[in-house]
Order: structure tokens, then sequence, then C-alpha cells
């Protein structure tokens, strides 16, 4: 029998037909806004490598907050700069933290949306690495089982504070499980976990660091974060923290690691996070500023691709504006 010659560009003749037949849909559902809390009042400073991110005190935070969930963006991750940083972080887990006074003034609003908090040491640290460090001269270490104490006491202490997820960005053996315990036992039995569960030690977190005020002191993160070239020993940072009780495990960065994201979807078929990082954000507009690239076309078309890799989850500094432009004609 014979059969007539597939031609793929009948299917692809009108937008409409086009958005009928599309394999991978970029919704609102899929985003998750990072907000970067700080100390004072009034304070909403643009940070200059991140344009339309602020650095928010707590008392600017709730129309940014009641803007993101009128657009029907599901959730926020908050990033926490404290007043003093210290050796151990001790404001991470201090009852009145920035990030633990945002919560309680995000929850009193009673709004729908999902409220994450980073748990890390970096930013509270003085020596901004993400635990513990005992120092020798130039070289350093971290110790791992002292920054876990610390990490489950800032997990607790958000939860406490109104947190619906944690999310830990440390990278240190055994911090999920720590976690876990201590919610437990803390009786926040309810609040999920969602896992950096394969950080890279990457290039693209400049920007960053920059607005959380967090860049390390001496040294790098090296020695703790993932070397970029493995993605084996990623899928194997992600089955430990699985093992340990991560509900999402998250990949980070993404645009550079989107086979990652793939197997790790494929290999364990858990919800995956991804991160498109401050450097992704900032290479696109410095471009778009220039004229160079259309911004609203490649935004929406790297947020594709990272859901199109398998991502459930894309935490992006483009949500709002990404929410906004979803909400237009559907290109074709």
């Amino acid at each position: 029998m014979h059969y007539p010659i597939y031609r793929p560009r009948r299917m692809r003749k009108t937008g409409s037909l086009r958005r009928m037949i599309r394999e991978t849909k970029l919704s609102r559902d899929d985003l998750v806004m990072p907000l970067f809390v700080c100390p004072g009042e009034r304070v909403r400073e643009e940070i200059s490598s991140m344009r339309g991110n602020f650095q928010l005190s707590v008392d600017e935070l709730a129309a940014e907050v009641k803007e993101i969930d009128a657009l029907g963006i599901p959730a926020i991750i908050l990033f926490g700069i404290p007043e003093t940083k210290d050796a151990v972080g001790s404001e991470a887990y201090a009852a009145d933290g920035t990030v633990q006074r945002a919560l309680r003034a995000i929850k009193s609003e009673k709004l729908g949306l999902t409220v994450i908090t980073d748990v890390c040491l970096c930013e509270y640290t003085d020596h901004g690495h993400c635990g513990v460090v005992e120092r020798e001269g130039e070289s350093f270490t971290v110790d791992n089982e002292a920054t876990l104490e610390l990490l489950a006491k800032t997990a607790v202490s958000h939860a406490e504070a109104g947190a619906d997820m944690v999310a830990p960005s440390d990278m240190m053996d055994g911090r999920v499980g720590a976690i876990r315990a201590a919610l437990d036992k803390a009786d926040h039995q309810d609040i999920s976990i969602m896992a950096y569960a394969a950080k890279y030690a990457s290039a693209f977190y400049g920007p960053f660091r920059d607005a959380a005020e967090c860049a390390p002191q001496f040294g790098d993160r090296s020695a703790y974060q993932m070397d970029p070239p493995n993605s084996d020993e990623a899928m194997r940072e992600i089955a430990l923290d699985i093992e340990e009780g991560a509900d999402i495990v998250m990949v980070k960065p993404a645009l550079a690691y989107l086979d990652v994201i793939y197997r790790a979807k494929q290999e364990f078929g858990y919800p995956v996070a991804a991160y498109s990082v401050s450097g992704e954000f900032a290479m696109v507009e410095a471009a778009a500023e220039r004229g160079w690239i259309d911004e609203k076309r490649v935004v929406i078309e790297l947020l594709t691709s990272i859901k199109r890799a398998g991502a459930d989850i894309i935490l992006t500094y483009w949500a709002k504006d990404a929410c906004k432009w979803l909400a237009e004609t559907p290109a074709g």
C-alpha cells in the first residue's frame, strides 16, 4: 500500500494549528518568583544587574507579594539579608530574623500563594560560606555536622513563622534527612522540602551574590557544590535527597544543565524544579537592552526549553513578566 508523504509544514500553517499540537505548554502555574528581603523600612532598591528585581524591606514586601498573587503565580521563594552577620549565621535561625518577620507579614495577608524559604547560611555568615567554617591560613573546610544542626534550626524557625515549604541550598551531606527529622520532631510534618539536590559550583551566580550580599570572602564553594562537568554524580545526589525525604528535587542552574534536568525527570519521576539563575537573567537583559534580541520571545523560549527538558517548577526572575506575556494573545 502506498502512503502519502508526511509533510510536517502542513501542521505549521497557522498560529491556531500550531497551538493545538504544541507538545510543551508553559503556564503561570510553572513559575516561582524569588524575592530578596532586607532590613530597614521603606526600602525598595533595584538590583543593578537584575532589572525589575529589588531588595525589599518587610513593610514594602506586602505590595509586591499581593501583585504576584494577583497575577496568579502560585509561589514565591524568600532570601533574607540580615541586620548583622557572624561566623555561624545566627540571624538565619533567629525568631526575629528578616525572613521570619517577612513570613509573618506575608501570612497576615491571607493570600493563596505558597511561601517557600531558602535554607542556607551563606547570606548570614560574615565569611559568606554556606556553613560553619574551620580555617587555617588560606585553607578552610566546612564542618558538615555542625552545619546540619544550624540548618535544621533554620528550617524549624521558618516553619514556625509560617513557611509552607523549605528549600535547603547548602549542599551539605545529609541535610535533607536532618531537616526532615527536625521538622517532624517539632510537629511540622506537613512542611514540604524542595531540595537543591544538584546545585553546581557555577559561574552564573554573580548577580545573585550582589542581590543577597553573600559572596564568599575567601576561597570558593567548589568543595561542597557540584563540579559542572558531572551528571552521573547529580543522579546520586538526587537519589540521596529523595531517600532522605525530599518532596521536590531541584537542578541549579537551569539553562546550562538541561541534560541534568532531563535525566532527573526520566530516572526518578519526582517533581523536578529548575532554577533559572541570575546570570541567565542578566545576560538576556543586557542583550535585550542593546536591541540585539527580542526579550519577550527569548525569555518565553528559554523558559519553555526548561519545561521541555522535564522541569515541573521553574524559579525565575522573569516570573512576573512571563506571566503577563503568557496572558497576552498566544504567539503563533
